[in-house]
């Protein structure tokens, strides 16, 4: 979910795919290692067809991509066909802002893209962030759903908090915002750590927002800051429920998780992964198609 802006070449090249909405996120993964923004998309009004697209130097990181696109295949089961088509980036950009209005997400916060001029009338806690992160930009109903269950989660007031995949560091960024709290934000993509970093600045968030380059739990000194009492997991069904016995070793008793980035269909599944590992579900929550699951670990329970 990356912002950063390279320095163009005088062609550029809009490539996308479009793909069912459990495959959004590895194919917005596989063009962010290419391209210097990135844009989502609804086919129509089902929300069962997104288009990911994204903007690149003609050429640019070819055999990258054409790797980076093999993989998210493989981990979504979805091959999608890419599109290549030559583009003015004024066209690209005025449709990106256009799709990313101001939003109000559940009762305390609002979302507002840097293209916006002047400050936000709301009293909600604003959020800002570049329009060419539409992924992660609140506008999706993984992370939609991840917010409203901070908000009903709020009121423990967990003291270490991580952000497993951090993207474009919404979720860190809200828990630091409303809780007051130092966030640790992990990523396994170097763009998406640098994207979170800047983001925390343009908030006024640098002192509470640490983003670090790791893979996963087995990020370097990720256990020096455990155990956790919040962990967001934004990620994908398959990889939840593979991370699950982690993520109960790393999670505080009586401590709170956060997962989403799975369709309704998929919450049975990564309900029962993280139940093997003791956790409780306590809310699940639905945006659309999409599901987010807040789980607990039982005072006194100790990792699996």
């Amino acid at each position: 979910m990356t912002s950063l802006t390279r320095r163009h070449a005088t062609e550029l090249e809009t490539i996308a795919v479009t793909v069912p909405a459990d495959a959004v996120m590895a194919y917005e993964d596989a063009l962010s290692v290419v391209c210097s923004t990135i844009g989502i998309f609804e086919v129509d009004d089902t929300q069962i067809l997104w288009r990911v697209e994204g903007v690149r130097d003609l050429g640019y990181g070819e055999a990258e991509l054409t790797a980076a696109l093999a993989l998210a295949a493989a981990v979504s089961g979805h091959a999608a066909e890419l599109e290549r088509t030559r583009t003015e980036a004024e066209g690209w950009l005025a449709r990106t802002y256009e799709s990313f209005p101001e939003q109000d997400v559940g009762q305390r916060f609002v979302v507002r893209g840097t293209h916006l001029e002047g400050p936000t009338q709301s009293r909600r806690i604003a959020i800002t962030l570049d329009a060419g992160m539409a992924f992660g930009s609140g506008e999706h109903g993984s992370t939609r759903g991840c917010l409203r269950a901070l908000e009903q989660v709020a009121h423990r007031r967990p003291r270490r908090i991580l952000d497993m995949g951090c993207g474009s560091g919404i979720l860190a960024m809200a828990a630091a915002a409303l809780l007051h709290r130092p966030v640790l934000a992990v990523d396994i993509d170097p763009w998406s750590v640098r994207t979170t970093q800047q983001n925390a600045a343009l908030n006024g968030l640098s002192t509470l927002v640490a983003a670090r380059l790791g893979n996963g739990w087995r990020t370097p000194g990720l256990k020096r800051h455990a155990p956790f009492d919040l962990i967001f997991a934004n990620i994908l069904a398959r990889p939840l429920c593979l991370m699950a016995k982690d993520l109960a070793a790393h999670l505080a008793p009586g401590g709170t998780a956060i997962l989403a980035g799975l369709l309704n269909s998929q919450a049975r599944m990564v309900v029962a992964a993280h139940r093997r590992q003791g956790l409780v579900l306590e809310r699940h929550l639905t945006e659309g198609d999409w599901s987010t699951l807040v789980l607990r670990r039982p005072d006194g329970a100790t990792g699996a």
